[in-house]
């Protein structure tokens, strides 16, 4: 305490049992503050710096949680992606849109993390999807299957680890949970990243099995079309130019100009239709990509850098599928 310069001459005598009372409020009051990390959603409540594991109250529902939808994010050189040394190994992280699988233990992780800082700068959730592996690119996406059940799950690798020759990936305890791991502590698993082409394809999807019935709408009625389905001398449809790699926008939010070929209520609508552009316009199945957007699926091309490309790129495929696309500009 600092008593002011205009009372040079007062003192003041405190007793001393007065002085240990004193004490002991100011540390109650320094005990009462919360030392775990806070942030505007609340994330750091139930940090637990000293044990990891699962939740005392965990939401009822986590093993219903929906996988993330992946989305072409680009990999930069760098930050997260740079080659980096723990334990006395060095590691050097891919930065390269390429295929890759690995099969090996998966572990998960909690409370000890939970609000923390991961390696791409974002705040570790248990509640989300994600996981940390040692050299994937940070973003990536991968589908990871239990081995011994078959379940399978899409996480979002955003963060660095595990740093133990016996594990390959550790996965958020939600992931763990929809994986069905969480008793057992480890699984093996079978690990493949999402390339660009599987996001923009939906090749990564599991096909659900569905009912057939009679569409109403004329487009699903042209995607229900079989290939064994005997038509009279179809005219040769018109070429389909690829766009160059150099005019795509690889954004996380796909900014462009697009060729919607189909808006459809119904996921295996669009499913069939995906098959017969591979079939009747194969050069368009790089630049695939199917979007969801509130209960309906879209399935389009692109994206192209100018509104004038897309336009031209409508015209070929109205020419080589019969159908009536249409431009749309995603910002």
């Amino acid at each position: 305490m600092r008593f002011s310069p205009a009372f040079p001459q007062r003192r003041f005598l405190v007793p001393r049992a007065w002085l240990s009372l004193l004490l002991l409020i100011v540390l109650a009051g320094c005990a009462s503050r919360s030392t775990g990390p806070q942030s505007s959603t609340g994330i750091g409540s139930i940090f637990r710096p000293d044990h990891d594991g699962a939740p005392a109250n965990p939401p009822p529902d986590l093993a219903q949680t929906p996988d993330p939808e992946p989305l072409v994010e680009p990999i930069r050189r760098g930050g997260p992606n740079k080659p980096y040394e723990v334990m006395g190994h060095t590691y050097e992280p891919m930065t390269g849109d390429v295929p890759w699988k690995e099969t090996g233990l998966a572990s998960w992780y909690g409370t000890k993390f939970h609000g923390r800082r991961t390696a791409s700068g974002e705040l570790f959730s248990m509640y989300g999807l994600t996981a940390a592996h040692r050299t994937l690119p940070i973003p990536s996406y991968a589908k990871v299957r239990n081995l011994a059940t078959g379940k399978e799950i899409i996480v979002r690798v955003n963060d660095r680890g595990p740093f133990h020759s016996s594990r390959v990936m550790d996965l958020s305890y939600a992931a763990a949970v929809k994986l069905g791991i969480t008793a057992a502590g480890s699984a093996m698993v079978e690990i493949e990243r999402l390339t660009f082409d599987d996001i923009r394809t939906g090749a990564w999807r599991t096909p659900a099995p569905t009912e057939p019935e009679s569409p109403a709408d004329p487009i699903e009625a042209l995607a229900n079309q079989t290939a064994n389905v005997p038509v009279e001398a179809p005219p040769e449809p018109a070429p389909v130019m690829p766009v160059q790699d150099k005019e795509r926008a690889y954004t996380a939010a796909a900014q462009g100009y697009w060729v919607q070929l189909a808006a459809l209520s119904r996921k295996d609508g669009i499913d069939r239709l995906q098959q017969r552009v591979v079939s009747d316009a194969s050069a368009l199945v790089p630049m695939m990509a199917v979007f969801k957007e509130a209960a309906v699926y879209k399935l389009q091309v692109g994206p192209y850098g100018t509104r004038e490309e897309a336009a031209v790129a409508a015209q070929q495929v109205r020419d080589a599928l019969q159908l009536k696309p249409m431009v749309v500009e995603r910002r």
